[in-house]
């Protein structure tokens, strides 16, 4: 992953956290609810991204391939 696809995850966790503060989501579905909702905000945000640097965010980039096996 790259240090932007990393803040995007960073952005849906923390905005899934934040909205279900607000929230307060009751039982599983509710909870479904305000994760999806937490991760269209990062969506939206990767969206905007793509559309003002006209490249693509995400990446086939892992540590599985970057880091050196044993």
């Amino acid at each position: 992953m790259t240090n932007t696809e990393l803040i995007l995850n960073m952005l849906a966790e923390a905005s899934t956290k934040d909205i279900s503060a607000a929230v307060e989501p009751k039982n599983f579905a509710a909870s479904k609810k305000v994760a999806k909702q937490g991760g269209n905000v990062a969506k939206v945000a990767l969206k905007e991204l793509e559309a003002k640097t006209g490249n693509k965010i995400v990446s086939a980039l892992n540590a599985k391939k970057t880091l050196p096996g044993k």
